[in-house]
């Protein structure tokens, strides 16, 4: 089994080990790919360089109340947030719904980044602002990040400082 991204980052590894249940056969060997978040990380800067949450946006096998819960706890530890299925086809706003949680405690300013066609031809990336990513049209070939509290934009790059005393 083929699958873009990592396998086993809201990829098919685990649904293989569960189809496969206790069995040995057939081997499985899962085999790491370079997650859209340290890809497009990459690409924006520096993101990722304290504490960070990858959450999915798609509902199709997560209830968006859980959804919900989830970007609310990551708010509350104030992480950097990784936003993986920002929207599709079937599920245009809710990368619009999870800003507009957001901006309930979160400011309208708090940089931000979007990531696209990671690794493929028409790879681009743009900086934004919270309120800017809620209408930005995203699709499923996009990866969004929302810096935390201390994520600044710095030489036209998102970075989040790790808090090295003296710097």
């Amino acid at each position: 089994m083929v699958c873009s991204g990592d396998s086993g980052v809201y990829g098919m590894a685990g649904l293989l080990y569960e189809l496969r249940g206790d069995e040995k056969e057939p081997e499985i060997e899962v085999v790491p790919g370079l997650t859209a978040a340290l890809s497009g990380g990459a690409l924006l800067g520096a993101p990722l360089t304290h504490d960070f949450c990858v959450l999915s946006l798609s509902n199709r096998l997560t209830p968006w109340e859980l959804i919900e819960k989830r970007l609310d706890a990551a708010v509350a530890g104030d992480y950097t947030l990784v936003l993986y299925n920002p929207a599709s086809g079937a599920r245009p706003d809710t990368l619009r719904l999870a800003c507009a949680r957001l901006l309930r405690v979160l400011p309208g300013n708090r940089p931000c980044g979007i990531a696209r066609n990671i690794g493929r031809e028409g790879e681009s990336w743009e900086l934004l602002t919270l309120e800017q990513l809620r209408d930005y049209p995203a699709d499923m070939f996009c990866t969004a990040f929302v810096g935390n509290s201390t994520t600044q934009v710095i030489g036209g790059k998102l970075v989040t400082p790790r808090g090295y005393p003296n710097v």
